[in-house]
């Protein structure tokens, strides 16, 4: 008999990895491992639609069963879009996305990678001004019919790169923390210290390979058109219309965010952040 592990590994190579939560868990793997484990049934996963039950159900040996409707419906494949006039470049997009398809700085108007986007919906609650659009770009085709393997397994690459990412700033931030500690616990040993922590938050950068040399050419070439798209916009007058006019609760909802992100270690300094507008 397959064991549980083993099982949950063949589960998630025939999920599309869109990463989007809602089957509700918070990634693909979790999802498998509960269905592996007979935690959660096989028909909560939208994007993977009437296509993707029938092939759990054939691995797991059970019939097929419609869509659970509570976790969504079958419908194309979205893409997200961002409305650049109206973008304040608070980056709480590129936070919420979990492949890192969404490139820019903060009061930066931001850009999606159309590669890279799963279509996952995470981005759109995420935006405090609702600047991000997700139209339909695979027309009548739903579920696997709108998407690709080879698609689902860039996807998987992407969310564990994103994943690993994460978990590298956040022991480079533990790193500056403990330094900082230590520095002003022990002055004589401050320079050690600041040593030990720009050593710990410079991690080893990778051999590149054709995979990541690709994926750096594709985000290159997405911030050049959003660099000459602003240049277009400011010529003719035009820009991110409401980086300076950013309301209160606005300003709470990017504060907050900033807030959780500091906590966790995912940004920067405070003496290193960029000032929020007031």
């Amino acid at each position: 008999m397959t064991d549980s592990i083993t099982l949950a590994d063949r589960i998630e190579d025939l999920l599309p990895q869109t990463q989007c939560t809602k089957c509700g868990y918070p990634a693909c793997r979790p999802y498998a491992e509960a269905v592996a484990h007979g935690e959660a049934d096989y028909n909560q996963c939208p994007p993977g639609g009437a296509d993707g039950i029938a092939r759990l159900a054939a691995l797991l040996g059970k019939p097929v069963i419609p869509l659970n409707s509570a976790n969504g419906i079958e419908r194309p494949r979205p893409l997200a879009v961002i409305d650049e006039q109206l973008c304040i470049g608070c980056t709480l997009c590129m936070q919420a996305c979990p492949v890192d398809a969404i490139v820019g700085a903060p009061k930066q108007m931001h850009t999606v990678i159309v590669e890279l986007c799963t279509g996952c919906d995470l981005c759109v609650p995420s935006c405090p001004v609702d600047c991000i659009a997700m139209p339909a770009v695979t027309g009548n085709a739903t579920g696997w019919n709108a998407w690709s393997q080879s698609q689902a397994n860039a996807a998987r690459e992407r969310h564990n790169q994103h994943e690993a990412r994460l978990a590298r700033e956040r022991e480079a931030a533990e790193a500056r923390a403990a330094a900082r500690r230590a520095a002003s616990s022990a002055p004589v040993q401050s320079a050690a210290a600041g040593a030990f922590a720009a050593a710990s938050a410079s991690p080893a950068t990778p051999a590149a390979d054709d995979a990541e040399a690709k994926k750096h050419a594709i985000i290159q070439a997405a911030l050049e058109r959003a660099r000459q798209k602003k240049e277009e916009l400011a010529a003719k007058g035009q820009g991110p219309l409401n980086t300076e006019r950013i309301s209160a609760d606005v300003q709470a909802q990017i504060d907050a965010a900033e807030a959780r992100r500091r906590r966790l270690g995912l940004a920067a300094d405070d003496a290193d952040a960029p000032p929020t507008k007031r």
